[in-house]
C-alpha cells in the first residue's frame, strides 16, 4: 500500500425515513440525486459522496444495529465550508425561511471562523461555516510536532 493514510470517499447517514431524507436533502439544502434505490439514496457532491440509508434496511441487507438513539442524540457533524463569512448569513436566511431548525444563530468563533448550526429531520448536526481572511488559528500539520 503506498498511502497509508484512509481517503474518505463517502459519508452516509443512517436515517429513519429515506423519503424525508431526500426530500430534506434535495428541495432544503439543494444537493441533486444522483441515485436512488430501496432505503438508498446518494447525492451528487464536490469531491465525496453523500449518502443516506434507511436505519432498517441496512440492518436488513448487512446485519448493521437498527438500535436508535434517542431524539437529539447526535453522531456526527458534516462540515460544508462556504466562500464568506457573509455566505454563512445569507444560506442561515435561506435556510430559516425553509423551516430548517438552527442550533444557533450565525457567529464569530475563537478558531477565526463564521460559523452556523443546524440538524436535518433525523438530528444529524451539519455545520456551515466560512474562514476570515486571515484563516484558521492553531493550524499545525499533524506529521509536526506544535512549538511548546
Amino acid at each position: 500500500m503506498a498511502d497509508p493514510h484512509l481517503k474518505i470517499t463517502d459519508i452516509c447517514l443512517l436515517v429513519e425515513n429515506i423519503e424525508r431524507a431526500v426530500d430534506f436533502y434535495t428541495r432544503v439544502l439543494g444537493f441533486r440525486l444522483r441515485r436512488r434505490a430501496e432505503g438508498f439514496a446518494d447525492f451528487h457532491s464536490d469531491g465525496i459522496t453523500l449518502a443516506a440509508w434507511e436505519i432498517d434496511h441496512i440492518n436488513n441487507h448487512c446485519g448493521v444495529s437498527n438500535r436508535r438513539a434517542p431524539p437529539k442524540a447526535h453522531k456526527a457533524c458534516i462540515a460544508v465550508r462556504l466562500d464568506t463569512p457573509a455566505d454563512i448569513d445569507a444560506m442561515f436566511q435561506r435556510l430559516t425561511a425553509q423551516g430548517v431548525s438552527f442550533v444557533s444563530a450565525p457567529g464569530d468563533y475563537p478558531w477565526n471562523a463564521r460559523c452556523a448550526y443546524f440538524t436535518d429531520p433525523d438530528d444529524n448536526v451539519w455545520e456551515i461555516y466560512a474562514w476570515y481572511p486571515d484563516g484558521p488559528k492553531h493550524d499545525f500539520d499533524s506529521s509536526e510536532t506544535p512549538a511548546g
